[in-house]
C-alpha cells in the first residue's frame, strides 16, 4: 500500500476517506455557487476531480490545478456564499494532497468545507447560529473513525475571528472528544 510521509504517515486510503468526507460536503454546497455564477464550471471541475482521486484513481496535477483553479473563482465571486462554496470545492480537490506534517493548518484542509458548510448554512438562515451548529452536528456524524483518527494526529487548529474559523473549530473539538471517548 502507498504510503506518504512526513512527521508521521497517511496512506493512500487514509487520504481518500479525507477527500471523501470533503468531497461530499464541497457537493452539497456546490449549487451555492453555481446559482450565482452559472457559467463559470472550475469548483464543479474541482469536485469532480476530487471523486476521480476518490474512486481510486491516483492523485495527479488534475487536482493539484482544479483546485487552484476553484481557489481563483472563490476570489472572483460575487457574494460570501458562493466564495465558499468554491473555496469549499477547491479543498476537495486539495485534499489529495494533504500533507503529513504536524501542522496546525493541515486541519483547515479536512474540516474547512465542513465549517463553511455551516457558515452558508446560517448565512441563509439571516445569520442563524442554530443552523452553523446543526450543520456541525451533521458533518460529526458523516465523520469516519477513520477520517477522525487522521485529524488526531494533527494539532488542534486555533480558532481565529472569523466565523469560519470558529465553527470549524467547534468541529475539530467535537471529533477529537469522540476520538477519545471511542479509546
Amino acid at each position: 500500500m502507498t504510503t506518504v510521509s512526513g512527521d508521521f504517515e497517511l496512506t493512500m486510503d487514509e487520504l481518500r476517506v479525507v477527500a471523501r468526507f470533503v468531497a461530499e460536503t464541497a457537493q452539497r454546497i456546490l449549487p451555492a455557487f453555481e446559482e450565482m455564477h452559472p457559467d463559470d464550471p472550475r469548483p464543479r471541475v474541482a469536485v469532480d476531480s476530487a471523486w476521480t482521486f476518490v474512486n481510486g484513481a491516483p492523485r495527479t496535477k488534475l487536482q493539484r490545478m482544479a483546485s487552484l483553479d476553484a481557489r481563483r473563482a472563490a476570489k472572483e465571486s460575487s457574494t460570501e456564499i458562493a466564495r465558499l462554496a468554491a473555496r469549499s470545492a477547491g479543498d476537495a480537490a486539495a485534499a489529495a494532497y494533504l500533507h503529513p506534517i504536524a501542522q496546525a493548518s493541515q486541519v483547515g484542509h479536512i474540516l474547512r468545507a465542513a465549517a463553511s458548510a455551516a457558515r452558508i448554512a446560517e448565512l441563509q438562515a439571516d445569520g442563524d447560529p442554530a443552523c452553523g451548529t446543526r450543520a456541525i452536528e451533521e458533518a460529526c456524524r458523516r465523520a469516519t473513525p477513520t477520517l477522525i483518527d487522521v485529524l488526531s494526529r494533527y494539532p488542534v487548529a486555533p480558532a481565529t475571528k472569523t466565523r469560519v474559523s470558529q465553527l470549524q473549530a467547534a468541529l475539530d473539538a467535537s471529533l477529537r472528544a469522540a476520538h477519545s471517548r471511542a479509546r
